[in-house]
């Protein structure tokens, strides 16, 4: 009887035997249940997504639960089976916050793919992709908190430390409190964020004098594209503290003017006739306001100011550029004479002076 005399010897050994086992077992109910699950899921955008992400973390999930039964089921005089078996408890939990984190990113990730943002009209595909992205950090934080404080909790030498410090836990937590009043502060501000949304993922905004996009919201930060590609961390609390400009909060649409400064004889009609013109040729001009006006009257010349509307910030920038090329393309075509103009009026002294009375000179 070898195995017999082997079992004997050492102890483990049929231990390890049923884990051995375990691993094919698990492996094969693993590959079978993911085959189906995908067959069944096929039309199921978020059971479909649950599957693809978290069929690693739910392997190892069902693998460690069948070894926490064989380790429970196993002699309590093994040498170390106590140590084995809240190891096990440890991977499990591990392995649970990890299928947890998982199922939590492909929810998000499939709501988000759900609702694009490369869109025309993507107000409410913002709205949502910005509170899923914020709230989905914040849940995973909450599992990733529990799970570590669940761990933790097995150990006894941290329960005995809990409970000498029970006493003494309202000064730890206002130390603890002071500590992380940033990182509560950024938390919190993130949940107001995400339900009130005073910002959203691509929003125009400017901040500290500064024009660009909203391009990431993390759970501590914000990351705003400017418009010359680089990119300024805001902490969220900034954004609920200071007033900034949110220059498509309701929506995308916005204005842009273009101004030129012409001579007093320039015809405005026909300025205002190619604005139109240039407009209707332009990509970017999404058809509903063109207006051309004299907005001021100087001492040497009219400021003209093209009011015109795009589709969004970056349309209207290109739009604005577009115009003001054109425009002065076409004073300088059509009227340079009308362009502005210093006029002076030199009188000659002596006996030139009554005959040089009306002269003036212009000088350009």
């Amino acid at each position: 009887m070898p195995w017999v005399l082997l079992v004997n010897q050492m102890p483990w050994v049929s231990v390890i035997v049923h884990l051995l086992i375990a691993v094919p077992v698990v492996a094969l109910i693993h590959r079978t249940s993911i085959i189906v699950l995908e067959r069944l899921t096929y039309s199921l955008p978020y059971s479909r997504r649950l599957v693809q992400y978290g069929h690693r973390a739910a392997g190892m999930v069902l693998f460690l639960v069948i070894s926490q039964v064989i380790l429970r089921n196993a002699p309590e005089s093994l040498p170390n089976i106590a140590t084995a078996r809240h190891l096990g408890a440890l991977a499990l939990i591990a392995a649970l916050t990890w299928l947890g984190v998982r199922c939590m990113r492909a929810i998000s990730h499939t709501i988000i793919e759900l609702n694009p943002a490369d869109v025309p009209d993507n107000l409410q595909a913002r709205r949502i992709q910005t509170q899923t992205k914020v709230l989905a950090r914040c849940v995973m934080a909450i599992i990733i908190l529990l799970g570590s404080g669940t761990a933790l909790s097995t150990l006894p030498i941290l329960r005995q430390i809990g409970t000498s410090l029970l006493a003494s836990a309202g000064v730890a937590g206002l130390v603890v409190g002071f500590a992380a009043k940033p990182v509560l502060g950024n938390l919190l501000a993130g949940m107001q964020i995400a339900l009130t949304q005073p910002i959203r993922l691509q929003d125009v905004v400017i901040v500290q004098n500064e024009w660009g996009h909203v391009e990431e919201i993390t759970g501590t930060y914000v990351v705003v594209r400017i418009w010359d590609h680089r990119r300024m961390i805001v902490p969220l609390q900034w954004f609920i503290e200071h007033p900034f400009q949110n220059w498509t909060r309701s929506n995308a649409d916005i204005l842009g003017t273009v101004t030129l400064w012409v001579d007093y004889r320039m015809p405005v009609d026909a300025l205002r006739r190619e604005a139109r013109r240039i407009c209707e040729a332009a990509p970017e001009w999404d058809h509903v306001l063109c207006l051309a006006q004299v907005v001021e009257a100087g001492e040497r010349a009219m400021q003209v100011r093209i009011l015109v509307s795009a589709g969004d910030a970056g349309r209207c920038w290109d739009l604005r550029c577009r115009v003001r090329e054109a425009l002065v393309d076409f004073v300088q075509r059509e009227y340079p004479e009308y362009l502005p103009r210093m006029r002076a009026e030199v009188a000659a002294e002596g006996p030139q002076r009554a005959a040089g009375s009306k002269d003036d000179m212009r000088l350009i």
